[in-house]
């Protein structure tokens, strides 16, 4: 899970205007109403599946999974007709937001959807789920003060959030160093119902991180040959190696925090790249 730039500018106007419309029907409606509706609707938010995706390069926005083998869905953020606030309360959730293309995220299945973790037996996906921390405004029809709202999931376009998740060395999501107090069990929650520490992605995050060390000790195997034999030095791939170490920490290249992590982890972090090292998005 990374920071996520969301681009309007990759939406065709007529998918936007499908939208409006849709809410200002909602908008219209009576309240024992509004749920038919929603769902008589899928097609608005699936309209809006490949640009979503282009904005995180083809992967999973929770995950950071890019499986053409998986199924993606457009997951509302907040969900649209009732939000699990814990195991024994539950609420209407955000029918207004049904529409509005802010609340949408691109997922794969296993992130969106309920499953069970193999290694544990525990359910995993986020589904209807949506806690919020404690003392937190709950926003309503009525009252739509999201902005309020203090959300226990982890909201990978606020880039204040995305800062609070790195890969731990056994693959799994942990807090990150500027990780504390009540964001920690934001991570750890967030991890559980985005279904971040399944095994599959697990043992994905540790073949990048292994291929990430590996490159790094060839890397450094080369300086030090360069200052052992100078007069090779120049023709030592260098650049090329670090080159690609900073590749697969593209947000367009699978799991790319766990490359980053594990630069962080070796000290090597001004491998990382940098936003102007991003490869450009097609409109």
């Amino acid at each position: 899970m990374i920071y996520v730039r969301r681009d309007p500018a990759l939406i065709p106007e007529k998918i936007l205007k499908v939208a409006e419309r849709a809410q200002a029907a909602l908008e219209a409606l009576p309240p024992a109403e509004r749920v038919a509706f929603i769902k008589k609707k899928a097609h608005v938010w699936r309209g809006f599946k490949k640009y979503l995706s282009k904005m995180s390069y083809g992967k999973c926005w929770y995950s950071e999974s890019p499986d053409p083998q998986s199924f993606f869905d457009v997951d509302h953020f907040r969900p649209k007709s009732e939000a699990k606030r814990s195991e024994t309360a539950t609420d209407e959730g955000y029918p207004w937001l049904a529409f509005d293309w802010d609340n949408f995220r691109y997922s794969a299945g296993r992130s969106n959807r309920l499953s069970t973790n193999e290694d544990t037996d525990e359910a995993a996906g986020k589904s209807s789920w949506f806690p919020l921390i404690d003392g937190s405004a709950v926003a309503c029809w009525d009252d739509r003060c999201i902005a309020d709202e203090r959300p226990l999931l982890i909201d990978q376009t606020n880039q204040n959030d995305a800062r609070l998740i790195k890969v731990a060395a056994n693959g799994r999501i942990a807090p990150s160093t500027f990780c504390v107090g009540t964001n920690k069990r934001r991570v750890a929650e967030s991890a559980k119902l985005y279904g971040l520490d399944l095994p599959n992605l697990t043992e994905a995050r540790l073949r990048v991180m292994r291929d990430v060390s590996g490159r790094v000790d060839e890397l450094l195997s080369c300086i030090a040959a360069a200052h052992a034999h100078e007069p090779v030095a120049d023709s030592l791939p260098i650049a090329q190696q670090q080159a690609a170490i900073t590749t697969m920490t593209l947000p367009s290249s699978a799991y790319s925090l766990a490359a980053r992590s594990k630069l962080h982890e070796l000290g090597l972090a001004e491998l990382i790249a940098k936003p102007e090292d991003y490869p450009a998005i097609a409109a």
